[in-house]
């Protein structure tokens, strides 16, 4: 069993609400907007950090982090990247792969708009936490917190640190 947070679009912000939801996971997981890396060297000195890079993050980020990152968590395929789309209006640069040789869980983030929603035509999970940085025209930040339990996802959160003000 492997309790996961996920966040995106941090765009060089963490606090110490973030990192209270970072200390209370097995894993975390970013779904690209990091910003400044010293969001992810933070998250790395408490916990596994699963990450990818963003269309905001610079040169280091993308020497760091791939653009997708395809990995097994206990029983679950997971496919993280940051412009991924949705059910029915996936990014064309990832369609043909979805249609090919779709995961049980996809993730992306990039929208800052929080969505979780089961895709019947490729019978897979798609997750988007939002955002949990300040910048960006969303109003509430938010992660997502679950469990991972064999080939399982459940006891799934929202979880909503602020409103902006």
């Amino acid at each position: 069993m492997k309790k996961i947070l996920l966040l995106s679009d941090t765009h060089s912000y963490i606090d110490d609400t973030i990192l209270k939801y970072v200390a209370q996971s097995d894993e975390v997981w970013h779904a690209g907007d990091i910003g400044d890396l010293a969001v992810t060297d933070t998250i790395k000195k408490l916990k596994p950090l699963r990450c990818v890079y963003g269309n905001i993050d610079d040169a280091k980020a993308r020497l760091e982090f791939p653009l997708h990152n395809r990995f097994m968590c206990e029983g679950v395929d997971v496919w993280i990247t940051h412009i991924g789309g949705y059910p029915g209006k996936y990014s064309p640069n990832i369609k043909a792969e979805m249609v090919a040789n779709p995961p049980k869980l996809f993730i992306c983030g990039h929208s800052h708009i929080l969505k979780v929603i089961f895709d019947k035509k490729n019978n897979l999970l798609h997750m988007n936490p939002g955002a949990a940085g300040k910048s960006g025209y969303h109003q509430v930040r938010t992660m997502l917190r679950f469990v991972i339990e064999g080939d399982k996802i459940k006891d799934l959160e929202i979880i909503e640190i602020e409103k902006k003000p």
